[in-house]
């Protein structure tokens, strides 16, 4: 809600970015931690979370530009001016599982093994994010007359005075039971490659429910539904197919 931390002469530690880093930091060493109970080879982890990092940052990017094409198109300055702002999550999710697919073919390690390692990771890294978001006020709800709601100033991304959902904390809070879901199941998968899918049918559940409670505008849209609503769709659909399968042959191998 104050994104402003503190400020060291002309530069502003912003609340945002904090929690971002926070959050990037604990799911590295979360990761870390259960490659090495898991025996899973740990040397490869750092090039690829700065693999994943670059690619979901570039994909955040890229899917927000094209949630906004026909203003680009009118303004093609509006590229220059949301360089520092302006991502998608979802861009970030698809971004970075392919630059970690690209990475481990380039490896030649498990690409599903390591999918499956880092998916709570990335699900605990991202509820840290929400709280950014937060702070920031973007990704803020609707008007609401409920006490649950926020009121968030008027140096905040979110529109000051009036009382809104607090989307990016309900998100949050659904970000860390999904960690702790992955976590429980991981313990329990029959094959590489289901706790990655059990990530994407549960997170693209969620956020699609969620966004009939966004009340932000700049997320584009794909007909009556929002630009995440239309992916989480595809990803739903798609978690599911890789889950099945992969119960499947694991049931055939037994």
């Amino acid at each position: 809600m104050y994104n402003d931390l503190f400020s060291i002469g002309p530069f502003t530690v912003h609340g945002y970015g904090v929690m971002i880093a926070i959050g990037v930091l604990t799911a590295y060493f979360v990761a870390m931690k259960r490659a090495e109970r898991l025996n899973i080879d740990r040397n490869p982890i750092d090039s690829l979370v700065v693999w994943v990092l670059v690619g979901g940052a570039l994909g955040a990017k890229i899917l927000f530009w094209l949630t906004q094409i026909e203003n680009i198109m009118h303004n093609p300055r509006i590229l220059l001016l949301t360089l520092a702002d302006g991502f998608v999550v979802y861009g970030g999710i698809i971004g970075g599982i392919l630059a970690g697919y690209i990475y481990c073919r380039k490896k030649r390690i498990g690409f599903l093994k390591y999918f499956d390692l880092m998916i709570p990771s990335v699900a605990l890294a991202q509820c840290f994010g929400r709280i950014g978001c937060f702070l920031a006020g973007c990704c803020y709800g609707r008007e609401t007359d409920s006490a649950f709601g926020v009121v968030f100033p008027s140096t905040s991304l979110a529109p000051g005075g009036v009382r809104l959902l607090p989307t990016q904390l309900i998100s949050s809070g659904l970000d860390f039971l999904l960690f702790l879901a992955l976590i429980f199941y991981a313990k329990r998968k029959q094959a590489d490659g289901q706790v990655a899918a059990l990530y994407l049918i549960l997170y693209s559940a969620g956020r699609f429910i969620l966004e009939f409670y966004r009340g932000d505008i700049e997320r584009g849209s794909v007909g009556v539904l929002s630009t995440s609503q239309f992916i989480a769709i595809f990803l739903f659909v798609i978690g599911c197919g890789i889950f099945i399968v992969k119960q499947s042959k694991a049931a055939m191998l037994r």
